[in-house]
């Protein structure tokens, strides 16, 4: 349904995405990984025939994208692809229209704000609308770029039960997200950085042998502030502090320097701390 095949993207002498590439299948959710500034949404509108690629070749139902193939194609960009001078109900009608169908019923906040502006209504509720939007016309194919971001936790679960739906209904998705928790839910990962695919397959995969140190202390605080202060890449996770990309031997001595108790342990790291990695790894492109 989605196939990408050793995409490339260069805007001048920064190669944005670099020989990227994988595919999705009916009936399967894609999550599609990675920090800002990685690629992904670069990669997306490639494989969309929204940009053009440098090289490489991209393919949707079957063949290059083209205004065909996207008229059995949901979409939620992150700028949401709505028109802020129009109403909710406008918003609606529009894309149906774009589509050739028939409007979906509005329920309900969006149907309390179905007169409003676009540009005075949460932008939650914005989300949920080029949500609505992008699946109103029963798509083939459906693609989430970051589609739950600044919506809340119960929306976002409810968001999510309709994104599985879509799948067992044999609808191919493909989604990018900030949210390990939905990533949890994902058929298969890809993780991206610095533009390339560095990561494929389950969350177990892309973590593969990673690892973290792990300090558990009472004086959680001053251990945290003092890693902190010796510019290490250190995080919490209720009071206990893990640092990634550094050897229990630094975290000991930056331990010891500032009088902290606290024995560092290794232990498996997580997809964000293997992210942080990647990011701290040197550039070879």
């Amino acid at each position: 349904m989605l196939e990408a095949s050793a995409l490339t993207k260069d805007f001048g002498e920064t190669r944005a995405v670099a020989d990227v590439s994988f595919d999705v299948h009916p009936g399967e959710v894609v999550g599609l990984l990675g920090a800002n500034g990685a690629g992904k949404t670069t990669a997306i509108r490639m494989l969309l025939g929204l940009l053009a690629p440098t090289s490489g070749s991209a393919h949707l139902l079957g063949a290059p994208p083209s205004l065909r193939s996207r008229r059995e194609l949901g979409y939620v960009p992150q700028g949401l692809g709505l028109y802020q001078e129009l109403t909710v109900a406008e918003n609606l009608a529009f894309a149906a229209q774009a589509y050739g169908g028939q409007p979906a019923e509005l329920t309900g906040a969006l149907a309390d704000a179905a007169d409003r502006q676009l540009n005075g209504v949460p932008l939650g509720m914005q989300r949920q609308l080029a949500f609505l939007c992008a699946l109103q016309h029963s798509p083939k194919v459906l693609v989430l770029d970051e589609p739950t971001s600044g919506v809340d936790p119960l929306a976002r679960a409810r968001l999510w039960d309709t994104v599985r739906e879509q799948a067992d209904n044999g609808v191919a998705v493909l989604v990018t997200t900030h949210y390990m928790q939905e990533a949890r839910q994902c058929d298969r990962l890809l993780l991206m950085s610095r533009g390339a695919v560095v990561g494929r397959g389950s969350e177990a995969d892309i973590v593969g042998d990673t690892r973290v140190v792990l300090v558990e202390t009472v004086a959680w605080q001053r251990a945290f502030a003092a890693l902190d202060e010796a510019g290490l890449p250190v995080t919490l996770a209720g009071t206990a502090v893990r640092v990634v990309g550094v050897t229990p031997e630094r975290v000991a001595q930056v331990l010891g320097e500032a009088g902290v108790d606290g024995r560092p342990l290794q232990a498996t790291a997580t997809i964000d701390e293997r992210m942080v990695l990647l990011a701290m790894a040197p550039s070879t492109t």
